[in-house]
């Protein structure tokens, strides 16, 4: 009901906005823009959709050989003791519990292609669990939020649109984004586990969340060691090196357990296409509304009168150019991606607002496209609480990253 609501509001919102600036301001080319806006994203939510197709076939392909083969049920058994006690509605052992571990494994060295068909596919088991399958069930809830809380280890295509706007260290915005989004991950977790009326202090998740921290806080240190050079070379290697060795690893789990891993990889790619055309409606019917509330202008009323607000306090006002890149985060990647690198060829990508851009850009994620795309793939149409609490994640993000481009770079 209340995605229903968001995405009925963006269009009400976006006309009434139009209406105002072509009657009352003479802007008689709103609706020409709006139009074509509308155009324009349900072609590209078509295209996001076919792009997916290859990557899914693939993915769900090879996630189908590591189900055959063991390896989800070996993840399962290491990682199912923190997972049980963040999903109970699980059962022990479930696949779901593998998928989730691959799709935040990949989210957290940024492969997005390689996340996007493992959570589909964990979706897919936690709905299987559903009982009540129009409605977005905790587990949903859970593994929704922690994917827009966008926890990032390494943020390899980040840094490399720094380096190819000639940023002097384009690894620079490497340990803020890998704080900011550590916090909203953190604090989003803690929320929805006191919403869901799981015990924080149950013994199992402080030792993990303390395992988690102290492990992100080696890398922090390790890598602060090295010259920009070093750690962009780091992240191309071991980013893919482990996307590598999952597929290989797999595949030879396969031909260890005897099985034909080569029809098994076909009955796992067909569903990757059939999942890759259920979900052309969803997208295609997010990205019209979000074009319809930018090209409306709604976004930048809302950072120009925010930035009087600010200025009004006494605050400094710095970082408010860089907030639409914030606002347009949770609406669109590929919208927030083209608002950063503008920013950065306006401003520099070595001024405070080239780089906070950035952080803002590795710290949050796109929760109505996320809420649209796995709700959507498997027909969940209530949503409950999730896109409140996957904006707070969003939120908490955006606060740390401002805090830390001050803390880091002013």
């Amino acid at each position: 009901m209340v995605l229903n609501y968001v995405w009925a509001g963006f269009f009400i919102i976006a006309i009434v906005v139009a209406l105002i600036k072509c009657f009352i301001f003479q802007d008689t080319q709103i609706f020409e823009l709006l139009v074509s806006g509308v155009f324009d994203s349900a072609k590209t939510g078509f295209e996001i959709s076919l792009a997916l197709t290859g990557v899914m076939t693939l993915f769900l392909g090879i996630l189908k050989i590591g189900e055959e083969a063991g390896a989800i049920r070996l993840l399962s058994r290491i990682i199912g003791p923190f997972f049980r006690k963040l999903f109970p509605e699980i059962p022990e052992n479930h696949p779901a519990l593998g998928q989730m571990i691959m799709n935040f494994s990949a989210n957290m060295l940024n492969l997005d292609n390689a996340a996007t068909p493992f959570g589909l596919k964990a979706m897919e088991s936690l709905q299987e669990l559903n009982p009540s399958k129009d409605t977005a069930s905790n587990s949903q809830i859970m593994f929704l939020v922690l994917q827009t809380s966008g926890l990032t280890l390494i943020p390899i295509n980040i840094m490399t649109y720094r380096a190819s706007m000639g940023a002097a260290d384009p690894s620079d915005i490497f340990m803020p984004i890998l704080i900011s989004t550590y916090f909203a991950t953190l604090i989003s977790l803690i929320f929805v586990m006191i919403k869901q009326k799981i015990n924080i202090w149950d013994r199992t998740i402080l030792l993990w969340l303390s395992g988690l921290t102290a492990a992100i806080a080696l890398l922090i240190g390790y890598l602060s060691t090295l010259s920009q050079q070093e750690v962009e070379t780091f992240s191309k290697i071991y980013s893919n090196l482990i996307l590598i060795a999952v597929i290989v690893s797999f595949i030879v789990g396969g031909l260890i357990k005897k099985i034909d891993v080569f029809d098994t990889f076909i009955t796992g790619a067909k569903e990757g296409f059939q999942v890759a055309v259920k979900i052309i409606p969803y997208l295609v019917g997010m990205l019209v509304a979000i074009s319809m509330l930018r090209n409306s202008g709604v976004l930048d009323f809302f950072t120009d009168s925010l930035a009087w607000v600010i200025g009004s306090l006494g605050f400094d006002t710095q970082f408010v150019d860089a907030l639409p890149v914030a606002i347009m985060r949770p609406l669109s990647g590929s919208g927030a991606r083209g608002l950063m690198i503008e920013a950065m060829e306006n401003y520099g990508p070595d001024s405070f607002l080239g780089k906070l851009v950035c952080i803002f850009q590795g710290t949050t994620d796109t929760t109505f496209y996320v809420v649209a795309l796995y709700f959507g793939s498997v027909g969940v149409t209530k949503v409950r609480y999730a896109i409140q609490y996957g904006l707070l994640a969003d939120f908490v993000g955006v606060v740390a990253a401002i805090l830390m481009a001050y803390m880091f770079f002013l």
